[in-house]
């Protein structure tokens, strides 16, 4: 016969297998299961923050102001609503696309676009200046100056750069080798708009998207814990001051994204995904191989499941990491823009 702890230890084992049969069955089904069970923990985690008051006057908005709000902010002013953040180095080709994407992307709201160069020497440093509609930080991160080894900057770093000194409400991250699928800004903006109209407090909006031309299917993912994080696709700005921004120090490339949103899931933010905005990575075969024998990668890995470990991270427990993955046919054949 069980004694009471034993009782309860076993069936929380019992419930875990059987979550965890369901998960490996069905992606879509455990994407349910992970929004209900991340509800569950923002409904906990906001309880001694959520006040009546602004609960009621949350609710009691039209959604007349709501959308007047998105689409007239900052149009008398020099204020942008959105600022839109690029790492590049190196990669003048796929930059110029990626910028191409964004300039045609009919974006509805003012806004400004940020690249962060790492001192390439490919070019790309000239081409920015050229360009009248962008703002170029360069931060050099390799080679040598005044008879001293510059110092290696870690992803986090180079990104808060952009980050902090952004104005727009909403930031749009995309890597220099991606391309924006028409309408995928507008798009966003509307799901933040959705969601702050329906009182959630949401501190990112993840955009599918696909490693080209390896996969076909266009996904999301869910770090640990089951909860859903932002690769490509746009933050809360204030989100990420709350949070103390990107970890410039316990990750040099991997992981760092996933550990921002985790931070904001953690304070009571919520990411959710936008099924509207699709991007296109470009995915070069040589960066599997690079991937598969990384020892920064290994390292990354293990910092982030230790900062992790006894809060999303259980080794004792399923592990919820999964993609939540969607079927598109892009009629504008974007990806093919990478051949040009």
């Amino acid at each position: 016969m069980f004694k009471p702890l034993t009782k309860i230890k076993h069936i929380k084992n019992l419930v875990f297998e059987k979550l965890d049969g369901i998960i490996r069955r069905n992606n879509e089904i455990n994407f349910r299961i992970v929004e209900i069970n991340n509800k569950l923990d923002l409904l906990l985690e906001q309880s001694d923050r959520i006040e009546m008051d602004s609960s009621n006057e949350t609710k009691g908005k039209s959604e007349e102001n709501s959308q007047t709000e998105l689409a007239n902010t900052s149009t008398t002013g020099s204020q942008n609503l959105l600022s839109i953040v690029i790492g590049s180095y190196n990669r003048k080709a796929l930059l110029e696309k990626a910028i191409g994407s964004i300039r045609s992307n009919q974006i509805r709201v003012p806004y400004e676009i940020i690249v962060i160069d790492g001192g390439s020497t490919d070019g790309s440093l000239q081409w920015l200046i050229e360009q009248k509609d962008i703002i170029t930080i360069v931060q050099h991160n390799r080679g040598e100056f005044q008879g001293k080894q510059i110092k290696r900057r870690s992803w986090g770093y180079f990104m808060n750069l952009g980050f902090k000194a952004a104005q727009g409400k909403y930031i749009l991250m995309i890597s220099d080798d991606c391309l924006l699928l028409p309408n995928a800004v507008n798009s966003g903006l509307d799901k933040f708009a959705e969601m702050e109209k329906a009182g959630r407090k949401v501190g990112g909006v993840a955009f599918y998207f696909r490693n080209w031309p390896e996969e076909k299917e266009y996904y999301v993912q869910c770090a640990l814990g089951g909860k859903l994080f932002v690769n490509h696709g746009m933050y809360l700005r204030a989100a990420l001051e709350a949070v103390g921004w990107v970890d410039e120090e316990r990750y040099m490339f991997y992981k760092a994204d996933g550990d921002v949103c985790l931070k904001m899931w953690q304070i009571g933010y919520e990411i959710v995904d936008c099924p509207d905005a699709y991007v296109e990575h470009y995915y070069d075969r040589t960066e599997a191989v690079r991937q598969s024998n990384n020892t920064v990668l290994d390292r990354d890995r293990a910092a982030y499941l230790e900062r992790w470990a006894g809060i999303y991270y259980h080794m004792d427990r399923p592990d919820l990491r999964t993609k939540i993955t969607k079927l598109y046919d892009d009629a504008s054949r974007t990806a093919e823009q990478f051949l040009l």
